[in-house]
């Protein structure tokens, strides 16, 4: 009996980065020696300190299901963390501990769209926003950007989308920015949130990589511009970035009660709580933070500076320098038109990339940008300085 598939899970693809890295485990697995720009992890090791008290909680037995929204302690810290960082004044009721800042961000979207619901995003946009948005049942509208600008939502842009978009009902705004590396000023989110304001959009601010800022620019919540944008912007953040915990699954929400609760309820029905180690390991990680996280970011930003000026030696690209996250996004669109390999778009350029030159990258087009390609520069200096090589010679290779 042949079964069918809802419709829902028809319109949902494999994640791109996560088949980029796939394919290259597959051929390292082979013996081939490959180099992956295309995991969005940091290649450090999550700090001892925060180890250390995983380690504790495990020999306390505190292995049991804790309260779904998580544990006291933790929101808690989470609020300490908000108020001291980012200006921000929240109680333990208005924060939702998740498996991740994915599922935070869904439990949202669940808890906020109705069928037919707009969920607005910049183009390039990071691969799972759209798909979360069909997930809650609504539908993804695109705000087209500037390179640049380094792509970047302009308040113009949208509201006009907003006008265009009769349902629109939610925006995603996600500083610093994964593919790109932009980071939003205070003023290009001062405007962002009156159009917000004005037309009654709840913003879900996506800050994940919000300690991973270079040269003198400065992370700003929009939540923390008045009192009026707090009141319909739920944050994101979590420690799988920063802190380098990726696998130990903790994001959390940050907004409205009526929301946060809401978002419990969907939490309590298909996740429910985050596991009780990572909670107590987080605990920690937010309240006696060493000199650790500041020695990972000073190492991402050498390579930033490192990897974008190996890239702008190599002619015909473009590209504005990233500012946080660790990622730079060049634009290849010269190459696309101008090749001998008949290499069409961004995804056959990485596909010959990976079989020939062995470096994994993810095309621009999984972020809805194509002409580009996303480079993560979480690798070491060695890995950058070969993996760009090897990038360099396959664009002569190709070049008409």
């Amino acid at each position: 009996m042949a079964i069918k598939l809802s419709n829902r899970c028809k319109l949902i693809k494999p994640s791109p980065t996560l088949s980029m890295t796939a394919k290259a485990g597959q051929m390292r697995a082979e013996g081939i020696d490959v180099i992956n720009f295309g995991v969005g992890e940091p290649d450090f090791n999550t700090p001892e300190y925060i180890k250390k008290a995983a380690h504790e909680a495990i020999d306390a037995n505190f292995t049991r299901y804790t309260a779904n929204p998580g544990i006291i302690e933790l929101r808690k810290a989470i609020c300490d963390k908000l108020e001291r960082e980012n200006g921000l004044v929240y109680t333990p009721k208005d924060i939702l501990v998740s498996p991740g800042a994915k599922a935070s961000i869904l439990n949202v979207l669940i808890a906020v769209c109705d069928v037919n619901d707009q969920v607005l995003m910049a183009t390039p946009y990071w691969v799972s926003y759209p798909y979360q948005a069909l997930l809650a049942n609504a539908e993804p509208v695109y705000i087209p950007t500037r390179e640049e600008n380094g792509y970047k939502i302009e308040a113009n842009a949208l509201a006009q989308s907003i006008k265009e978009s009769p349902c629109a009902k939610v925006l995603i705004l996600n500083s610093p920015n994964n593919p790109t590396g932009s980071v939003y000023s205070r003023r290009e989110l001062e405007e962002i949130a009156k159009v917000c304001v004005e037309n009654s959009i709840v913003v879900i601010s996506d800050e994940i990589y919000e300690r991973l800022v270079y040269d003198d620019v400065e992370h700003i919540s929009i939540a923390s511009l008045g009192a009026e944008i707090k009141q319909q912007t739920v944050v994101i953040n979590g420690v799988s970035k920063a802190y380098a915990m990726t696998g130990w699954r903790l994001g959390y929400a940050a907004g409205p009660s009526p929301i946060i609760s809401a978002a419990g309820r969907v939490q309590g029905h298909y996740t429910s709580c985050v596991n009780s180690i990572t909670q107590k390991a987080c605990v920690t990680a937010l309240n006696n933070e060493d000199g650790t996280i500041e020695a990972m970011r000073k190492e991402f930003w050498q390579r930033r500076d490192y990897i974008f000026d190996m890239l702008m030696k190599i002619p015909h690209l473009s590209c504005k320098k990233p500012q946080g996250a660790f990622y730079v996004m060049p634009n290849i669109q010269w190459y696309l038109a101008n090749n001998k390999a008949g290499i069409k778009d961004a995804y056959e350029f990485c596909d010959q990339l990976l079989e020939k030159h062995h470096v994994a990258l993810v095309a621009g087009g999984a972020f809805g940008q194509d002409g580009t390609v996303r480079f993560s520069y979480a690798n070491s200096m060695d890995n950058i300085t070969e993996g760009v090589r090897r990038f360099a010679e396959f664009l002569n290779e190709i070049k008409a």
